[in-house]
């Protein structure tokens, strides 16, 4: 119960930075001032117009998208929705050519995991001016994670929360590991058009939540505590043996390319 309370928190980005989990999933609060550590009003346009081409493009993406149902890249967005699996960091664990996790990198997960909260709340203030309606309920399939429905259906489809924290923790990742840089900012963006293909979101907002992402991460970056962490997690992995992922990247990366 106490899962699905902080799991619907987020999805309607009201409290989640005063949400904690129990055991390996428990959340720090973020970083940054709440309510919201950006104004993602001013950030973002209004979502695209009925009949615009806009609005088009985002229909053709999400159709594009509903092939895609119970195959590997479906799969593999299942598992990405999952924000508060005790191993979602280990998303980014073959972009990064090593495994990212709570027992091969504590500080690096304690520093993504703790930016969680800044990323997740971007979009809260647009999602509750425009409540757009998601994928699923214009198209009648199902998404990737039918128990949230009820849940997302009252919280707004644009932008992408779940965008802003993958292209945020992309973004992250490679500053800590720049050799790796081009591989994990795809990573982030995949993991945010991992909602198109769960068909919760539109295209354009997981575009937007992108913008949102590098928004917060720019204000994080003015965070002392921040700098101080995100130097913890670079000593961590230029000291920590490299430890080689436990993913089958070959089939993540066959999975992924189902999509280009």
């Amino acid at each position: 119960m106490r899962r699905a309370i902080a799991l619907g928190a987020l999805a309607i980005a009201g409290t989640l930075a005063a949400q904690t989990m129990p055991g390996p999933s428990r959340l720090a609060r973020g970083y940054l001032a709440e309510p919201a550590p950006v104004d993602s009003i001013l950030l973002s346009p209004a979502p695209p117009a009925a009949g615009s081409p806009a609005e088009a493009r985002d229909v053709a993406a999400a159709q594009a998208a509903l092939g895609l149902a119970g195959g590997p890249r479906w799969s593999l967005a299942t598992k990405d929705a999952d924000l508060f699996a005790p191993d979602v960091t280990a998303a980014f664990s073959c972009a990064a050519g090593r495994e990212i996790g709570a027992t091969a990198t504590p500080a690096t997960n304690r520093l993504l995991r703790r930016t969680l909260a800044d990323f997740g709340l971007s979009t809260s203030a647009i999602k509750r001016k425009f409540q757009r309606s998601r994928p699923f309920m214009a198209n009648g399939r199902p998404s990737c994670t039918p128990a949230a429905e009820p849940m997302l259906k009252s919280d707004g489809s644009y932008p992408s929360g779940h965008s802003a924290i993958g292209y945020g923790w992309g973004l992250i990742l490679a500053e800590l590991v720049p050799d790796r840089a081009d591989a994990l900012v795809a990573r982030g963006r995949a993991f945010g058009d991992s909602r198109r293909v769960c068909n919760a979101h539109w295209l354009s907002d997981t575009e937007e939540g992108r913008i949102a992402g590098a928004a917060v991460l720019a204000r994080l970056h003015a965070d002392a505590a921040f700098r101080a962490d995100l130097d913890a997690a670079r000593s961590e992995l230029l000291a920590v043996r490299a430890v080689p992922p436990t993913h089958d990247c070959a089939a993540e990366s066959a999975a992924l390319d189902l999509t280009r």
